[in-house]
Parts: C-alpha cells; sequence; structure tokens
C-alpha cells in the first residue's frame, strides 16, 4: 500500500495500527511505504542526517490524523523524544524513537531506542497530560527496510481503574 495523498485508506491502515499497538502491522505499512517511495541514494548523507530522513517521513504520515496532536522533538523526562503523539479522545499517547542503523542490525536498533525511552523516561510529559494509555515505539531503519517495535506495555505508567495502561 502506498501512502498517496488520495489514498486514505492507507494512512488509516497505519495509524490505526500504531495506535492499537500492533507493531508487525505498522512495520508493513511503513515498509511497504518506503520500498514505494525512496531511494536508497536518499540515505547517502551525513548518519545524523539519516534518521532525519525517515523523522521527516514519519511526521508527515502522521499529519494525516487532523484529531491527533503530533510533535517532533518534544521535550519529556530526561531529554527529547523524536516524535510524541497525543489521541485526546482516547487518552492515548504515542511516543516513537528513530534509528538509522548503519550495519544494518534493525533489532539490536530498536532494542537501544526502546532502552533510551525508558532511561530518559520520555513517557513523563504524557502522563502530565493525563493520557491512560502509552504506547513506545522503536523504529530502526536501513535504507529501505524498517523494523518496528514496542515496549512492554506493563513497564508504561500506572494502570488505569481497569488495569488498562
Amino acid at each position: 500500500m502506498c501512502f498517496l495523498r488520495q489514498d486514505g485508506v492507507s494512512l488509516e491502515a497505519f495509524c490505526t495500527a500504531l495506535k492499537e499497538g500492533d507493531a508487525l502491522k505498522t512495520e508493513e505499512q511503513f515498509g511497504t511505504y518506503l520500498k514505494k517511495t525512496i531511494s536508497i541514494r536518499d540515505t547517502f548523507a551525513w548518519k545524523g542526517k539519516k534518521e532525519n530522513f525517515y523523522h521527516g517521513i514519519l511526521l508527515r504520515i502522521l499529519g494525516f490524523k487532523d484529531s491527533w496532536s503530533v510533535f517532533s522533538n518534544r521535550e519529556s523526562g530526561e531529554g527529547y523524544s523524536d516524535i510524541c503523539v497525543e489521541i485526546d479522545e482516547e487518552e492515548t499517547g504515542i511516543i516513537i524513537e528513530i534509528k538509522y542503523c548503519d550495519d544494518g542490525n534493525l533489532d539490536a536498533g530498536c532494542q537501544e531506542v526502546l532502552e533510551q525511552i525508558e532511561k530518559k523516561q520520555y513517557n513523563e510529559q504524557l502522563l502530565e497530560d493525563g493520557m491512560e494509555k502509552i504506547l513506545k515505539y522503536g523504529i530502526a531503519c536501513y535504507k529501505k527496510r524498517c523494523r518496528v517495535r514496542m515496549a512492554d506495555q506493563k513497564r508504561t505508567g500506572c494502570p488505569s481503574a481497569n488495569g488498562a495502561y
């Protein structure tokens, strides 16, 4: 599925998978988008700029949801998360940390950024803003490939009255 402006179905599928904590579907959607739209030459930049490239793509995709508040490099805890999303009507927050893996080890890249989210407590601002459910994603990229992993929700915030995190 390609994320064309008129293709709201694909955009909605990506956003729904992200909101529902479906890392595999999110990975499939984002991976398909990368394969259909970018060139490996797009990543011929200094390492720090490579992550910015994927960061920008994700911001554009997430901008599809008018009712979502999407923040880039938002200060929270002891640092700045790459992307932070608040879905107020569902009291759901999403943290996305992105890593470009020069060696192609996408699993290690995901693990590294998921640990960073925990260590730097990027969920603090979302908790202060009243988000009851917080989803934490590590997204690792290498050229046209990506891996999407989610942190264990049991480590996120405090349980709500119904036991959900």
